[in-house]
């Protein structure tokens, strides 16, 4: 065997004794890289997907616990659902030890929860509301939020705020480490500024919200659009 050939069966076999692989070839080209989520790489999955899956919306999310301290914080896996009923979904990750966080500790105490949107003027706020403070301190007074009154729920809204959305717990999924939160949303709050009232829509172009990117520290400004139009 030539020493080529032997640099290649070497190559070869140490590829089949990854947990990852090449996802197929054309021509001898490589399509990429399959990461096993469930073996060797399991490990790695969120900071994999989480780089992956950009740029997310923000959830800041407010809440009341148990000694009616207003409890708020940021989370990213979340997005909208649905539009009949109008539903939401956030996944609010536990602590390091696995304890849940005060922002699903509160929910499931009062099966309500605030979620306002963040844009470029508050990014700096709701990143400070991030911090790890202990059980019964708000960050509304660490990150310098004020708050507005809700009206269907008790958890306040949070009037720096371009939006907000009030919400009933519809039901939370717990998969695996997962704890899914499904929320009926029952009033939408909207800053002025963003309204369209002749066409009764959102003014996206004067809306800058920001997007969460790879982790742990990356976000991004959502200034720059596109538009296609969509094929009858």
């Amino acid at each position: 065997m030539g020493k080529l050939a032997a640099v290649r069966l070497l190559r070869n076999k140490k590829m089949e004794n990854e947990s990852w692989h090449c996802s197929g070839a054309r021509d001898g080209l490589r399509f990429g890289m399959e990461f096993d989520l469930e073996g060797k790489y399991a490990d790695r999955a969120y900071l994999l997907l989480a780089s992956l899956v950009v740029p997310r919306p923000i959830a800041l999310i407010t809440t009341i616990g148990e000694d009616g301290v207003v409890n708020a914080a940021p989370f990213s896996f979340f997005n909208l659902m649905g539009a009949e009923p109008p539903i939401l979904a956030v996944a609010p990750g536990d602590r390091d030890d696995g304890s849940p966080k005060d922002s699903a500790r509160n929910i499931r105490l009062t099966h309500e929860f605030v979620v306002n949107l963040v844009d470029e003027s508050i990014a700096e706020a709701m990143n400070r509301a991030a911090a790890s403070l202990p059980y019964g301190v708000s960050e509304i007074d660490h990150a310098g939020f004020t708050t507005a009154p809700s009206t269907l729920v008790k958890p306040p809204r949070i009037a720096e705020a371009p939006a907000s959305m009030e919400c009933l717990e519809w039901g939370t999924l717990q998969i695996g480490g997962n704890r899914v939160v499904i929320g009926l949303i029952k009033r939408l709050h909207v800053k002025d500024a963003y309204v369209d009232l002749e066409k009764m829509r959102i003014r996206g172009d004067e809306l800058h919200t920001i997007g969460r990117m790879a982790s742990p520290h990356w976000y991004c400004r959502t200034r720059d659009r596109f538009e296609m139009i969509r094929p009858k």
